[in-house]
């Protein structure tokens, strides 16, 4: 007869392991103990869990595993940013991104294995989409930089940008569940206003999110306030036309009061006319909003070119005189392929 396979004991809730311990004759307070050595110190042994037992551990290992994941290998660029490449208990691979400056440590985090949109200006949407991470798999990609955050800078992980590979909002439950773990006190307990959702815009979800009272930060990438024009870059979003993106965007500010972040490329030829600056003044002025002006990163595909930085300059110039605020997003770590659109698993 066949063993039945272990669960990864990660996938479990605090209440499940309650009642694992009292089926086993247990105190339900072995849950907590063994919540925290999970989910706050970042424990994968359960042999290391010293406030346990032998007997206990042994019951664990016996019924569970823990799976986690582990990095290949490390990439560090000229202005210090490290790029992850993570190995998922599956060999399945993803890539994050330590971002190191002067006044903050940030963590840049994958939620997909490859992604489930078509932007064609982004190099991780070359790859397939294989699955959505697992709680667990977001988690532990912030565990391993914020380690890193002590060790390189001798301080703790101060942001957390959900802009890695993936499409956050079509892994919605697992990624929410993440940051209620990596928020909450038996977690990490890193405040929610230290962490920034990216998302291309799936309406529902954002009015789904509104409702649920998240207190994260919600980031659109736009890149273009011209339906046309973005549908060209962005082909799927001719399913959530702008129109829809404003109604949600301002649904989201209505119940939740926090401004959004509008993400914007500009490219030579694509997006730089003053039509196209107008028009993203006209989407900011009906959105509470600012504008963070990203410097496009090759990613081998002549279609897009970086615009001159004349015509940036004129939109924040524009922008600023419309009374918008916006900055200009440098790009970290682009010698080593880890800058924003570059994450496509090479080395």
């Amino acid at each position: 007869m066949l063993l039945e396979k272990k669960k990864d004991i990660r996938s479990l809730s605090k209440s499940d392991l309650r009642l694992f311990f009292e089926k086993h004759d247990q105190s339900s307070y072995r849950a907590d103990q063994v919540y925290e050595w999970l989910w706050n110190k970042g424990l994968n042994d359960f042999g290391k869990m010293t406030n346990l037992s032998n007997n206990l551990r042994k019951l664990l290992n016996d019924f569970f595993v823990i799976n986690h994941v582990e990095i290949d290998f490390k990439q560090k660029s000229i202005d210090g940013t490290i790029k992850n490449s993570v190995r998922l208990y599956d060999n399945n691979v993803v890539e994050s991104v330590f971002i190191p400056s002067k006044d903050r440590t940030t963590a840049c985090i994958s939620s997909q294995v490859g992604c489930s949109l078509n932007c064609k200006f982004c190099a991780t949407s070359k790859l397939k989409r294989i699955r959505n991470l697992n709680v667990d798999e977001i988690f532990d990609q912030v565990k391993i930089i914020g380690d890193q955050s002590k060790i390189v800078c001798n301080r703790p992980l101060s942001n957390i940008v959900f802009m890695g590979m993936g499409e956050p909002l079509m892994n919605y439950n697992n990624v929410i569940k993440a940051i209620e773990i990596i928020t909450s006190k038996s977690g990490l307990g890193m405040s929610p206003k230290r962490i920034t959702l990216s998302t291309v815009g799936i309406p529902k979800i954002i009015k789904k999110m509104a409702d649920e009272k998240v207190k994260f930060k919600l980031a659109i990438s736009l890149h273009s306030a011209i339906q046309s024009i973005r549908e060209s870059i962005m082909p799927f979003s001719n399913k959530f036309n702008l129109i829809e993106l404003e109604e949600s965007l301002l649904y989201w500010f209505n119940l939740t009061k926090k401004k959004i972040t509008i993400e914007y490329i500009v490219w030579n030829g694509i997006n730089d006319k003053e039509s196209d600056i107008l028009a993203l003044i006209e989407f900011c002025n009906k959105i509470p909003s600012k504008v963070n002006l990203i410097e496009y990163n090759p990613i081998g595909d002549s279609s897009f070119k970086k615009a001159n930085r004349k015509v940036i300059d004129e939109y924040q110039l524009k922008l600023r005189n419309a009374n918008i605020v916006s900055t200009i997003r440098r790009s970290r770590g682009i010698d080593i392929d880890a800058a924003c659109g570059q994450l496509a698993n090479k080395s």
